[in-house]
């Protein structure tokens, strides 16, 4: 598994939003979802709101890969649930972010959120 090189690295890490496509069993894409995403170290991550029960959440645990687009970058990716030791640094990456949206930004700070954590890597 390759990591992110690191044009694609800058412009997803700055871009205000990502649309997210899992694959279901069968390997066709589910409808995009967009979202918030951040950048923290040289990796890329998501959350849901809803945690592990979010409706776009389930659908990335059938094949756990699918496509992301932010940045004006497209790629094929592996979802892998980010490591608990992981969340400090991402907690801090969505507060640098999108603290300005402070009733907002809470949301994907909470524990259940937390849970949901997942890494994007190209493949």
């Amino acid at each position: 598994m390759t990591g992110w090189n690191i044009p694609d690295l800058e412009k997803i890490g700055v871009a205000e939003e990502l649309d997210l496509w899992s694959e279901r069993a069968d390997g066709t894409l589910r409808d995009p979802v967009t979202m918030w995403v951040v950048r923290a170290g040289d990796q890329v991550y998501v959350r849901s709101v809803k945690g592990t029960e979010g409706p776009w959440y389930r659908g990335t645990t059938a094949r756990h890969q699918g496509r992301i687009e932010a940045g004006g970058v497209r790629r094929e990716v592996v979802f892998r649930p980010a490591d608990p030791s992981e969340y400090t640094d991402v907690d801090a990456a969505y507060q640098v972010k999108y603290g300005r949206y402070t009733s907002i930004v809470e949301h994907v700070l909470t524990e259940q959120a937390r849970t949901s954590t997942l890494r994007l890597e190209p493949r």
